[in-house]
């Protein structure tokens, strides 16, 4: 490793200073380090000289980073600086360690699957986008309603009208696609997750697909042109009738350094409460 790239979220004030530390310890190894400015909107894609890149931030800044990694197949070193570290294990306190270890070849990377979103238009491809957490197609607008045609590997699901349809990777099935009713999976699976958004029939349930097949979403007419295709709340498409979304798992997976399984199962207990039985305080009763 001869060079690394710290993407710092400039809503996070404390992240600034840790780049900065951080840069002082790797050119102490002769590794050189750029420091730039992440706001949530930024184009700047400072990505292709550096062989591994650093984020301080949260889960979204690590998002943002994955879109223009992966397919370079540069490992991501992601330092919570956010509210919940299901991708970004690498607490701001204890980043030394694990960073020492990554250059000495002592940390394994893990790998999450992405998937890869490609719009299609008068038999032309208008449009193509890679994500770590998921794929929106919504409405926008005061008339948010969409009407969407569904098939996977050419086997028609149906039409659904809905305010939109949420496809997450695993990594994403704790995010949009599990406030809209979603399941859960473990982030070393390969999977999606179809999940609609306040569907009009009671019978449109979310269900997890293998991720050896390709989607296709239709855009059926409605009352309203505005909809939109969003990749990981960061990227957006607008779309139009007629349009056809295909999305499949990305040719490549991207690597995450101190992302083991164990910090996503700790982030969903610590974050999320999540508990398989009350837990009981010394006096006896039941803590709340």
């Amino acid at each position: 490793m001869q060079k690394a790239v710290a993407i710092v979220n400039t809503s996070k004030p404390e992240s600034m200073r840790i780049a900065a530390e951080i840069q002082t310890v790797l050119l102490a190894k002769n590794v050189a380090c750029d420091i730039y400015t992440f706001d949530g909107v930024t184009d700047t894609k400072p990505f292709d000289s550096c062989d591994f890149v650093i984020t301080l931030g949260g889960d979204g800044t690590v998002l943002y980073a994955a879109r223009n990694c992966v397919r370079s197949d540069k490992p991501i070193f992601p330092i919570n600086l956010g509210e919940f570290g299901f991708i970004a294990g690498i607490e701001p306190t204890a980043w030394k360690e694990p960073l020492n270890d990554f250059l000495d070849g002592k940390i394994n990377t893990s790998e999450r699957m992405m998937l890869t979103a490609r719009v299609v238009r008068d038999g032309k491809t208008v449009f193509t986008c890679d994500a770590l957490n998921d794929a929106v197609i919504s409405g926008s607008g005061i008339a948010r309603i969409v009407h969407l045609s569904i098939s996977f590997n050419g086997v028609p699901f149906g039409s659904y009208k809905a305010d939109g349809i949420i496809v997450a990777t695993p990594t994403g099935s704790t995010a949009y696609a599990a406030a809209a009713g979603g399941p859960i999976l473990a982030p070393d699976l390969n999977a999606f997750v179809l999940a609609p958004i306040c569907a009009f029939s009671l019978s449109n349930r979310p269900i997890v697909l293998p991720s050896n097949g390709i989607m296709n979403i239709d855009v059926e007419p409605m009352r309203h042109e505005s909809s939109i295709l969003t990749l990981d709340g960061q990227e957006v498409f607008p779309l139009r009738e007629s349009d056809s979304v295909f999305i499949e798992q990305a040719p490549k997976s991207i690597r995450l350094i101190g992302c083991e399984s164990v910090v996503f199962y700790d982030a969903l207990k610590s974050k999320l409460n999540w508990s398989g039985t009350p837990v009981f305080s010394t006096s006896g009763g039941i803590d709340a």
